[in-house]
């Protein structure tokens, strides 16, 4: 496991425990930290239909799942 600092940990522990968090709905402070947590492979991000009339899919981030 690769070592995270202390911004890309609270994140990751936000993430881990809300299960999903739409992109717009994170802290603002914690934003800068999901790129490295992305290219660092402990989370994904993938687009969710969230309204079944409309077709716009939102985006999510959940933890990767080995």
């Amino acid at each position: 496991m690769e070592i995270l600092t202390p911004t890309e940990k609270t994140l990751y522990e936000y993430i881990k425990k809300s299960g999903e968090v739409m992109t717009t709905n994170l802290p603002p402070k914690m934003t800068g930290a999901l790129p490295m947590l992305i290219k660092k492979g402990f989370v994904e991000i993938y687009k969710k239909q969230t309204e079944p009339w409309s077709k716009k899919k939102k985006r999510f981030v959940r933890i990767k799942s080995s």
